[in-house]
């Protein structure tokens, strides 16, 4: 994503600004969350660089001591870290400035050496053995980034499948497996080769953290199984709506995943996110954010290629504390590291804005380090905590985040009842801008956003009745969600030429008779075509076009992979407004123009 230069300049110019001195005429700034989303371990362990998701800024953490060492700005929304082997220069991802930080690391000190511009939304990162490349997720370009660091260039581009958000190399730097968060697969590259050896699909959504064993034959990684059925309690509670999973993806050659199931019956694990392995191999601990708690198990478990792993963990396992533990935590943990001597797993909680210190063989917490943050949580903080938590839903199986990642999509569809019906998938809609893009659902029945947000509560998740404060800071956090600044256009940030004669193309098609206005959208409900007979409600209100380009799959029941199948197939101009059909080169164009947007 391209942005304007004081736009990145912002992430630096609010953290400096935290360190005027008293006394001064400015007004200091009020004090931001941290947000911890991922950490590495550095001088054997006895440090931490997390990654501060709000605040735009890395920390260094003294973890015997207890505090904090220094804090450096970054670049915005910054995603994922990585340490080369010397442990003097790390790599972090920022996932809205579309670059990556070189930080030196020099005793207690940070300096934010250099910033490279990479491509469209860094995500994960990872550094070869030898220190000489980095290897960099590039979500919004289905690619991973091949970063010399000796000259700082991107020396190649390695396809992957659809929005890779995490990856790991094995020990020796041989295989690169990567987590593809839409198209539900992981992709083993050959790095030598350059390039992909094969594919594996999970069968699920979600893909999150990888991690190699030290044997360098398997990836694991937690993702979430997706089962497609009607969202009542009876089959939330069998775990047919989604259910916690650990893959492993074999690294050497081509074969199924394997899978083990994570939930107990009444008593789920919701929103797996941060996976690592201890330096053996044999423990694997991962964290839940949405059920606020750190999973560790112990090899050996039992895997299930073809035909499972089965609706509920298995019962040997469930009760077997040698084997399975599950540690409460509180907050949203996230990223998580084991320490090198394999007894310690260090945590970072991103609505706790601390490290944790976990003790492996206790299963519990020995320290809680505190980033720094407000002294209370903001109304519109306290509402992201609720759209993040699990134990809203019956049973505790997931989150409103589950299926609005990042308050944007997952890209998958659930049988849920706001269409006031069961046995109908809906493709998950983005939340972002939704304070302005009133009416609701897919078929805009619902007029209030808070409205909507009770409603989902109640029927989506099968939760408690919502309290009154919380639906207040619910609505609070939403109306901070927003559209984000679309890669597809000029470095300038205006349209492209192929995107100005798109938008001659989109109004001469009449297209803004549905989509109009800043939000590219309207109140109306209209008939386009797509509706069944048996439809209890009928007519769709039509979604903001805004950052269209990262929704597919398309249209309500996601029966369109691209915009030009929209286009040319299910919205064709002579069919919805009367107008000629699109020409190739139209085609071209208008698709240039959306993805604008």
């Amino acid at each position: 994503m391209k942005r304007p230069l004081w736009l990145l300049l912002l992430p630096a110019l609010s953290l400096l600004g935290l360190l005027v001195p008293a006394g001064t005429d400015s007004a200091a700034p009020p004090a931001r969350d941290r947000s911890p989303s991922d950490l590495v371990l550095l001088a054997g362990g006895r440090q931490a660089l997390t990654v501060n998701a709000t605040a735009d800024s890395v920390s260094l953490v003294d973890l015997a001591g207890g505090k904090v060492l220094a804090e450096a700005p970054v670049g915005q929304r910054p995603f994922a870290a990585a340490v080369d082997p010397g442990g003097k220069r790390a790599l972090v991802t920022n996932w809205l400035s579309d670059s990556v930080s070189v930080i030196e690391i020099t005793g207690n000190t940070l300096r934010v050496a250099r910033t490279v511009r990479l491509g469209d939304e860094p995500r994960g990162v990872a550094i070869s053995p030898d220190g000489r490349r980095a290897y960099v997720a590039l979500g919004g370009e289905n690619a991973v980034a091949v970063l010399d660091l000796r000259t700082m260039a991107v020396t190649g581009r390695l396809e992957t499948g659809t929005e890779p958000w995490h990856l790991a190399l094995t020990p020796d730097g041989k295989r690169l497996a990567v987590a593809n968060v839409r198209s539900g697969s992981v992709t083993v590259l050959d790095t030598a080769a350059g390039k992909a050896l094969h594919a594996v699909r999970t069968n699920g959504v979600n893909l999150r953290h990888v991690a190699a064993s030290p044997d360098g034959r398997w990836a694991y990684l937690p993702f979430l199984s997706d089962r497609g059925f009607p969202a009542t309690k009876e089959n939330i509670d069998r775990g047919w709506i989604v259910g916690s999973r650990l893959a492993r993806v074999p690294l050497g050659e081509a074969g199924p995943r394997e899978a083990i199931s994570l939930d107990p019956q009444g008593e789920a694990v919701g929103d797996i996110d941060g996976l690592t392995l201890s330096p053996d191999g044999q423990t694997i601990a991962i964290t839940a954010g949405g059920t606020h708690e750190l999973l560790l198990l112990r090899l050996p478990l039992r895997f299930v290629a073809y035909g499972g792993p089965g609706d509920h963990i298995d019962k040997d396992l469930r009760f077997d504390t040698k084997r399975y533990r599950r540690v409460r935590l509180g907050g949203r943990p996230l990223g998580v590291r084991f320490a090198p001597d394999g007894k310690t797993v260090v945590v970072a909680n991103y609505f706790g804005n601390s490290v944790q210190v976990v003790d492996v063989e206790a299963g519990s917490v020995k320290k809680t380090i505190p980033l720094g943050g407000p002294a209370a949580p903001s109304l519109a903080r306290r509402g992201e905590a609720v759209f993040h938590d699990a134990t809203r839903s019956f049973g505790q199986w997931y989150s409103c985040a589950t299926c609005h990642v990042e308050g944007h999509t997952n890209g998958g569809s659930f049988d849920t009842f706001n269409d006031k019906k069961y046995n109908v998938l809906k493709k998950t809609l983005s939340l972002r801008g939704v304070a302005q893009t009133a009416p609701y659902t897919w078929h805009g029945w619902q007029s209030e956003l808070r409205d909507s947000i009770h409603e989902s509560m109640l029927t989506s998740m099968q939760g408690p009745e919502p309290g009154g404060a919380d639906v207040d800071a619910l609505v609070t956090y939403m109306k901070t969600l927003d559209w984000v600044p679309s890669p597809h256009r000029a470095a300038d940030g205006g349209l492209t030429a192929a995107a100005k004669r798109g938008e001659t193309v989109f109004k001469d098609k009449a297209c803004t008779s549905c989509h109009a206005g800043p939000a590219f959208t309207s109140a109306g409900i209209f008939d386009v075509g797509l509706g069944k007979p048996d439809d209890a409600l009928k007519g769709f209100n039509p979604p903001s076009l805004r950052n269209v380009y990262n929704r597919a799959p398309f249209l309500h029941d996601g029966r369109a992979q691209t915009l030009e199948d929209v286009l040319t197939e299910h919205h064709r101009p002579s069919r919805l407004t009367g107008k000629p059909d699109l020409t190739p080169p139209e085609l071209a164009d208008l698709v240039a123009y959306l993805k604008a947007l």
